[in-house]
């Protein structure tokens, strides 16, 4: 009888813990509700830096807290969407001068691997399709949290960064110092799971 009760105890109490939480699963980006971004830092001639965003993009990605292996992300984004606050400035980058949206409007990330280094931590490796260039890039990634929201979606975020050399992706920096050579980007992303 005791085992009985032990046995059932210990069913009822599995049927507390939330599957979800252990399932893989696609998430889409919720850019809707404002909680993803996509931002950038850059170097204003040595002396300050200049701060900016996109606006306008959509993506998704995958995550099996059981399979961290297995995660992926696909983003594209709208680089005629870029502000960095200051009209004339973001008509001169979106020139063809630097990133000439005119031919080029769209960059797009896919990802193509995941290796964890710690404690929800990881990095994401993945192409990355800007001005007519594709390269390879390395993104070190955190997951923020994951769980059921107050309206009963599930939903996982995670932040990363990492640097572009912008001569890699043919935006010729040749004008300005060094320092303007390279760009931080910064993205962070809440997901709904589908």
């Amino acid at each position: 009888m005791i085992k009985k009760t032990a046995i059932a105890a210990a069913l009822a109490a599995t049927a507390l813990v939330p599957l979800s939480q252990a399932q893989a699963a696609d998430y889409a980006i919720d850019t809707e509700g404002q909680h993803a971004f996509i931002q950038f830092k850059i170097s204003h001639l040595g002396f300050s830096y200049i701060l900016g965003s996109f606006e306008e993009f959509s993506g998704s990605f995958h995550y099996d807290p059981e399979n961290l292996e297995a995660s992926a992300a696909n983003l594209e984004v709208d680089v005629t969407s870029l502000t960095s606050n200051h009209a004339e400035r973001d008509k001169h980058i979106k020139s063809d001068d630097f990133l000439a949206t005119g031919e080029y409007p769209t960059a797009t990330f896919t990802s193509t691997g995941f290796a964890p280094s710690g404690d929800n931590e990881g990095v994401l490796s993945g192409e990355l399709t800007l001005h007519g260039e594709t390269n390879e890039i390395e993104m070190p990634v955190t997951l923020l949290g994951e769980g059921e929201d107050p309206w009963g979606n599930y939903r996982a975020g995670f932040e990363g960064s990492t640097t572009l050399v912008l001569a890699d992706y043919g935006i010729d920096m040749s004008k300005f110092p060094e320092s303007m050579h390279e760009l931080e980007l910064y993205v962070t992303f809440e997901g709904i799971r589908q």
